[in-house]
């Protein structure tokens, strides 16, 4: 399966009798799968067969579909209606002779409302379905060119992700090969603290210091972390090789990359490693922002 990011964009549009309609799809990041849709007065009954429509293509992403509609030759009727017009002038008129006032111009009675009626003509019932037939198939058609668009996109965030971690893998490699992490170089720098620690004239247990060396050569050993940077490593490429809707497995993965690094700079026992482990992080965050985009 293929990778898919959860960004992208998608225009569809087409005309079914007097009526013209475009589709326009923008999807971004998201937990899951939320499709917001914008659809003109009366299209309402759509909206779960679209959703339907999007959830079989789409498994992640904020979706947002708007729906533009516009009738190319609307049919207009205008008619006066008399009854009104005439109840309304004959009280207008007594009312002017009761006060003296001027009598009031046709033109300004015409504006009241109900007094003309203005209304389009009813579409057919086969007018209706064939249009609602092709706005379906615009939005499906749209839905298809948003998922390649997204899947284009993935294809790149692949190479970028494998980049880093070749990075990941790398720099673990430079951390496993770093003198600092050799039992002579740890058993060096605990004979050199504990030389320190004897010249001031202090009294120590020599089996007590004995145990504490112990403990402070086990804290400053990464040999796990550095295991499970490279078993990370390998669970990842995996999941980029497998494709489809990894981006959450993706993204826990990147947490415990981050939390090994961690480990591996608050472990670290000479400014060499850390500098190792520093680097690492970066390239663990930049690793993890890129995630964030995968469906």
């Amino acid at each position: 399966m293929t990778l898919a990011s959860m960004t992208g964009f998608a225009r569809a549009q087409g005309s079914s009798g007097a009526w013209s309609w475009a589709w326009e799809l923008k999807s971004v990041n998201g937990k899951g799968l939320d499709v917001r849709l914008r659809l003109p007065g009366g299209w309402e009954g759509l909206e779960n067969g679209l959703r339907q429509s999007a959830a079989r293509v789409l498994a992640r992403g904020n979706v947002n579909a708007n729906l533009s509609l516009t009738r190319s030759d609307p049919e207009v009727s205008v008619r006066v209606n008399e009854a009104v017009l005439r109840s309304i002038a004959q009280s207008v008129r007594r009312v002017a002779e009761d006060l003296g006032a001027p009598p009031v111009q046709l033109e300004s009675l015409i504006s009241l409302k109900g007094v003309l009626e203005i209304s389009e003509a009813q579409e057919s019932d086969e007018a209706r379905a064939a249009l609602e037939t092709a706005i379906i198939a615009g939005f499906e058609q749209a839905l298809a060119d948003l998922a390649a668009m997204r899947v284009q996109e993935g294809a790149a965030l692949a190479i970028v992700l494998g980049d880093r971690l070749d990075a990941i893998a790398r720099l673990t490699a430079a951390a496993e090969a770093n003198p600092a992490r050799r039992p002579e170089a740890i058993r060096a720098k605990l004979a050199e603290q504990i030389r320190v620690l004897m010249d001031t004239g202090a009294n120590f247990d020599p089996d007590r210091l004995h145990q504490e060396a112990l403990m402070i050569a086990s804290k400053v050993d990464v040999r796990e972390e550095l295991d499970r940077l490279v078993t990370h490593v390998a669970a990842a490429r995996a999941m980029l090789g497998e494709g489809g809707a990894i981006g959450r497995r993706l993204d826990f993965l990147a947490q415990e990359f981050n939390r090994e690094t961690n480990t591996l700079c608050s472990k670290a026992n000479d400014v060499s490693l850390t500098a190792i482990g520093l680097e690492l992080k970066g390239v663990v965050e930049q690793f993890r922002e890129q995630v964030q985009n995968i469906e």
